[in-house]
């Protein structure tokens, strides 16, 4: 599965807690990331400064879900589920 662009939801639901351009103590789940554009697209893409995290992550169907709504409930609720 190739990520959908535009949907932006893995920059928005999880936390982060590496620092990020912008966001040097990371960010909290729910939180848009700043480093997205107005398009929902990451500014750091491709860039030696996008945390590694972001580098990892694998659009997937039981992740992603059929669209950005769900994409974003599904993120949200494996933060919620896997926050301490």
């Amino acid at each position: 599965m190739n990520c959908r662009l535009g949907c932006g939801a893995c920059c928005i639901a999880p936390s982060i807690t590496t620092p990020i351009p912008g966001m040097p103590n990371g960010k909290p789940a729910g939180v848009r990331c700043v480093q997205l554009n107005d398009g929902n697209l990451c500014k750091l893409f491709g860039q030696p400064e996008r945390p590694e995290v972001c580098g990892q992550f694998i659009a997937t169907a039981d992740v992603c879900g059929a669209n950005s709504q769900e994409a974003l409930w599904l993120i949200s609720s494996m933060e919620q589920a896997t926050s301490s």
